[in-house]
């Protein structure tokens, strides 16, 4: 696999990364809170009850995506220098130590539960990847030419 020459260097996609996901995560969160808000509402106030929950989660949402980005693009970066290689097990590696940092604080069971699982949702994620690349750089197939009908034979 070649290198993704596109993305910015390894110091400069780390805060990259962070951005992208806190936004990700702060429009993700604005409408799920807003939506929770407004159910959870009394009828006259859904729209003030909709802002005022909104405005209460959606940056904390914001900032735990953004924790998890900033930290498995700094696990990235750091398993692309040791290995020297740019394949899917960096993000493997990278989800499987996220995960494990992130509940470090639960202890080591958690922690190591976590990180398998963040280390297998990548997986997934990678394999997917490479799967849909192999189907669409093959281009169409060619079909073999159908048989010519058979005709009977005059007697």
């Amino acid at each position: 696999m070649s290198a993704d020459h596109t993305r910015d260097p390894c110091p400069w996609v780390i805060l990259n990364d962070f951005g992208g996901a806190f936004a990700m995560g702060s429009v993700g969160g604005g409408i799920w809170y807003g939506i929770k808000g407004a159910r959870n509402a009394p009828r006259g106030d859904r729209f003030v009850g909709a802002i005022s929950s909104m405005k209460a989660r959606a940056p904390v949402t914001g900032g735990n995506f953004g924790i998890w980005g900033g930290m498995f693009s700094c696990f990235d970066c750091a398993i692309k220098g040791v290995r020297q290689k740019e394949d899917a097990w960096n993000a493997i590696m990278s989800g499987f130590m996220t995960g494990g940092c992130l509940a470090l604080r639960s202890g080591p069971k958690s922690a190591l539960s976590s990180a398998v699982a963040c280390g297998i949702l990548l997986g997934v994620f990678e394999g997917v990847g490479v799967l849909l690349g192999r189907v669409f750089a093959e281009g169409p197939r060619q079909m073999a030419p159908l048989p010519a009908p058979m005709t009977p034979q005059p007697s």
